[in-house]
């Protein structure tokens, strides 16, 4: 069996495996898409696949929507060419689910693969004419969230950005330059009006997509590129819309495990792929069942009926008040917190860290303790409820096959939020954070782990950030078995708002944090002594 339309016509061996096909014709829906687009979406990995995707494949089931999604990529060509292209597009969706069973579904809701380069001129003229087409109801988004950065620690422009800045919108590499480029084009096509949803893990995630591309905007325009009206034009509401949202869904990378079961049941050709940006990716995707995604409903050229398919269509303080709930509570600083102290104890899959009890205990600390006694309640969603299926639930799930290391990913780039909220709702509350323990022990368990030594001292591989450069360099001198060797490093560092929202010694737990780094450095077994120390004795 071929993931292809071809191959997907023979129904029968693809029903006796066990996997759901589409009930209407993919060939047929891509086709009617291309002439007149309604949605677009940039950042085609595998989360947007599975999730995003699986939305629009209910409502085309459902008979809710006629068309599919145009599928955009900034950063990693190779992902169009050798995922998207070779299968017609086309995902096949594995559920696991924590008792073990597994539901797979090829989804056909994906309907073009558009490459975003300004030096590919074909893709480029595609992707201006889907920008110009006045039918264009949203552009959604899952970049992660460092695509939405124009600058670095010191407040510099990236390279890319400064180049973004001073070619002008044709000649675009970055995400919100090729983004406010393809806005520009609308704005001369006509102006039509425009929904941008930012779909990543980011707080008041669509605030941040507007300023991004505004800035790029108010930066052509004040080099000459663009007329004074352009952005004017995005900043009209009642035109384009930047609705905030709330998304969740643990979506590890494609699992081995996976991959042998399809196989077993004769889907060929479904090996991954790693590109030479490191993307890890296949031609099916596998997720948790449980999933959420709330937006704020304001889309000024209409939307499809997105709630047919479970989202939360709300206002947006409810949005806001939901995001804040999972990013800086019940679920992302929980995931932050343990993953370092995952790679440091040899935990390579995350299911298995929940099972050591100093773990699950930093987990309920951050999560019960310190988080929800400061958190908002959303309303529609209960953050007692949501953090009891993350703790007992969804973070157990040994199917998932979710990996810390993967988690550990530019954990530079979500420090502010997942732990700088609570800090600073402390600090509002109280005058300042001194009550916290366990997020300043998971500070401390990252800037540890920088060191790329575990806790028996052993060399040890470090995620994927941004800032690593920036952070060994702060951490000069600091030694593993040598405490004494961590003098004034970490000034820099924990006073740095950018990194954390706030000063995290005017907040007060700045030499708390010294204090346990400085534990977890004594030798081998000090990451789980130093645990033990904070967890149980500390509190005690």
């Amino acid at each position: 069996m071929k993931l292809t339309y071809e191959g997907l016509k023979d129904r029968a061996s693809w029903e006796a495996a066990g996997i759901v096909l589409p009930d209407y014709d993919p060939a047929e829906l891509s086709e009617r898409t291309k002439k007149a687009p309604v949605w677009v979406h940039f950042g085609i990995g595998n989360i947007f696949r599975i999730f995003i995707g699986g939305i629009a494949d209910k409502l085309i089931r459902k008979g809710l929507m006629d068309k599919g999604i145009i599928c955009a990529e900034t950063f990693d060509y190779e992902v169009a060419d050798k995922i998207y292209q070779p299968y017609d597009n086309l995902v096949l969706a594995v559920t696991l689910h924590e008792d073990g069973r597994t539901d797979k579904q090829v989804l056909g809701s994906l309907s073009e693969a558009v490459k975003a380069d300004s030096q590919n001129a074909e893709e480029w003229q595609r992707l201006k004419s889907i920008f110009t087409d006045p039918g264009l109801m949203m552009v959604s988004f899952t970049i992660t969230e460092k695509g939405y950065a124009l600058r670095n620690p010191d407040e510099q422009y990236f390279g890319f950005v400064s180049s973004d800045i001073a070619k002008g919108p044709d000649q675009c590499v970055g995400a919100m330059g090729v983004v406010a480029s393809m806005l520009y084009e609308r704005y001369k096509a006509g102006g039509a009006p425009l929904a941008l949803v930012s779909m990543d893990n980011v707080s008041q995630n669509g605030k941040k997509l507007r300023d991004s591309v505004l800035e790029m905007a108010e930066a052509w325009k004040d080099a000459g590129f663009v007329p004074e009206d352009f952005p004017a034009y995005l900043k009209d509401e009642k035109r384009i819309a930047f609705p905030w949202t709330m998304i969740d869904k643990i979506t590890p990378r494609p699992g081995d495990d996976v991959f042998r079961d399809l196989e077993a049941l004769g889907v060929e050709d479904m090996s991954a792929v790693v590109t030479q940006k490191h993307t890890y990716i296949a031609p099916y995707a596998n997720a948790e069942g449980p999933q959420y995604l709330v937006i704020e409903d304001t889309f000024p050229n209409g939307r499809p009926p997105l709630e047919e398919a479970g989202v939360y269509m709300t206002d947006r303080e409810t949005v806001n008040k939901s995001e804040r709930m999972k990013v800086t509570v019940c679920l992302n600083p929980i995931h932050t917190a343990l993953c370092v102290y995952d790679c440091m104890l040899g935990y390579e899959y995350f299911a298995d860290g929940m099972k050591d009890e100093d773990i699950a205990e930093l987990a309920r600390q951050v999560g019960y303790c310190e988080g929800l006694p400061v958190v908002p309640d959303p309303g529609i969603l209960s953050p007692e409820a949501f953090l009891d299926e993350v703790i007992n639930v969804r973070f157990p799930n040994p199917y998932l096959g979710d990996t810390s290391a993967r988690i550990a990913t530019d954990i530079s780039q979500m420090t502010a939020i997942r732990f700088g909220e609570t800090i600073k709702a402390y600090i509002a509350r109280d005058g300042d954070a001194k009550k916290l323990v366990a997020i300043p022990l998971a500070i401390a368990g990252w800037i540890r782990y920088l060191l790329s030594m575990d806790d028996e001292g052993q060399p040890m591989e470090l995620s994927p950030d941004p800032m690593i450069p920036y952070m060994k360099e702060q951490l000069q001198g600091i030694s593993f078995g040598q405490p004494e060797s961590l003098k004034d490093q970490l000034k820099g560092v924990l006073s740095n708002e950018t990194l954390f929202g706030t000063d995290l010694y005017r907040a007060g737990i700045g030499e708390l944090i010294e204090e346990m780094v400085r534990s977890e450095l004594s030798g081998k077994g000090a990451v789980r002594a130093t645990m033990k120390k904070y967890l149980y004795l500390f509190r005690a």
